[in-house]
C-alpha cells in the first residue's frame, strides 16, 4: 500500500506514543573524520519538513512539519572515497543508541529523484551540493516522557572531490539542542585554509564568488576568500597564481571559454584594484566547460561549476 501524506502523519502520531520515554535530553553526535563544517543556522522559531516516505506525484513528500528550535548545518568532505552511506551510516547508528527511532532512510530515484530533493529543505550552494544521481537521505524521531521530540533528517551527496552531510535537527517542547563534535584531529582546522590548500595541493577553489549564468559580473560585495588570497600574495613577491574561471554547460563552448576567461579577469581586476595585489604575480585563463566538479544535468551543479580556481604557478 503507497505511503500518503495522511498515513505518514498518522503513523508519526502513534510512533510519538510508541518511543516516549525517559530518553536523555540531549543530542550528541560524533562526526566521521575530515568534517570541516560549510554553513550553520539557528531560529529558536521555526519548522521544517519531516519526510517519511518517498515523493509520489498523488502527495509530493509525506511527512509532518515539525516545530520548534531548528539548527541546519552542513559539512564538507575533501577528497575522494567515502560514500554517501559512509557519511550516514554511523550517524544513524548514534541516533539509534540515543533512543532514536528512524522514520524513513532512502537513496536517490528510490527517494523520488529530483522531485524529492527539491521539495525538501536543502542550504544552497556553495556550502551544500546535491548529485541526483548520488543521495541519501534519513529522518529519525526522539520523544521524552514530557513530550518534548527531536526530530533529525540527514542529507548526503558527494561530487568526485568532496563529499557533503546536511543535518537538520528539530528540538520542540524544551528539548536540548543538537550538539556535533568533530573529530580530535579536526578540532583546530576542519579544513584547509586558502594558503595551505594551495600548497599542498597547488590549486584552490575561490569559494563564494556570485557569477550568475551567462555573466561575468563579480557582484559588489567583501569575499573574505579574496582577501586570504590578497594576503598570502603580498606576503611573497615570488608567489605567481593562474586564475582559471570555469562555467557551466550551457551554450557553445567558444563562448563559455571567453565567459570563464573574463570571470577570471574580474577577479584580477577586483584583487589589484581593492586589494593591493601586484598585477606581476596574477595571470587569467579560461577553461568554459571542459573540467567541471559537478553534473551539468541540475541547477545545483551547474551553480558549483561557475567557479574560479587559483592555481600555484610559482613559489619562489
Amino acid at each position: 500500500m503507497p505511503i500518503t501524506r495522511r498515513r505518514a502523519e498518522a503513523a508519526l502520531a502513534g510512533l510519538f506514543l510508541l518511543v516516549a520515554g525517559p530518553v536523555p535530553a540531549a543530542v550528541e553526535l560524533d562526526l566521521p573524520a575530515g568534517a570541516g563544517l560549510a554553513a550553520e543556522e539557528q531560529s529558536a522559531r521555526d519548522s521544517h519538513l519531516v519526510p517519511a516516505g518517498p515523493w509520489s506525484a498523488e502527495d509530493g513528500v509525506p511527512g509532518l512539519r515539525a516545530e520548534g528550535t531548528v539548527t541546519r548545518r552542513v559539512w564538507r568532505f575533501d577528497g575522494p572515497g567515502r560514500t554517501t552511506l559512509q557519511l550516514i551510516a554511523p550517524l544513524r547508528e548514534q541516533l539509534r543508541a540515543q533512543g532514536f527511532e528512524v522514520l524513513f532512510e532512502c537513496r536517490d530515484r528510490a527517494c523520488g529523484g529530483f522531485d524529492f530533493r527539491f521539495e525538501i529543505e536543502v542550504l544552497p550552494a556553495p556550502a551544500m551540493y546535491v548529485d541526483l544521481t548520488r543521495y541519501r537521505f534519513l529522518s529519525a524521531l526522539r520523544v521524552r516522557g514530557d513530550g518534548a521530540a527531536d526530530h533529525v533528517t540527514l542529507l548526503a551527496s558527494r561530487t568526485d572531490r568532496a563529499g557533503y552531510l546536511q543535518l537538520v535537527h528539530v528540538a520542540s517542547g524544551g528539548a536540548a539542542p543538537l550538539e556535533t563534535r568533530a573529530p580530535a584531529a579536526q578540532t583546530a582546522a576542519p579544513a584547509l585554509p586558502l594558503a595551505e590548500a594551495l600548497e599542498a595541493r597547488g590549486h584552490a577553489v575561490l569559494e563564494g564568488l556570485d557569477f550568475a549564468s551567462g555573466s561575468s559580473e563579480l557582484s559588489d560585495r567583501v569575499y573574505p576568500v579574496l582577501e586570504a588570497l590578497a594576503a598570502y600574495l603580498v606576503a611573497d613577491e615570488g608567489r605567481v597564481v593562474v586564475l582559471v574561471g570555469h562555467t557551466d554547460a550551457v551554450g557553445a563552448l567558444d563562448g563559455n571559454v571567453a565567459l570563464s576567461r573574463a570571470r577570471a579577469e574580474a577577479v584580477l581586476r577586483r584583487l589589484v584594484e581593492r586589494h593591493g595585489v601586484p598585477p606581476a604575480q596574477l595571470r587569467a585563463e579560461g577553461v568554459g566547460y571542459l573540467a567541471p566538479v559537478a553534473t551539468n544535468l541540475t541547477a545545483a551543479g551547474r551553480e558549483v561549476n561557475r567557479r574560479v580556481e587559483a592555481v600555484l604557478a610559482s613559489a619562489d
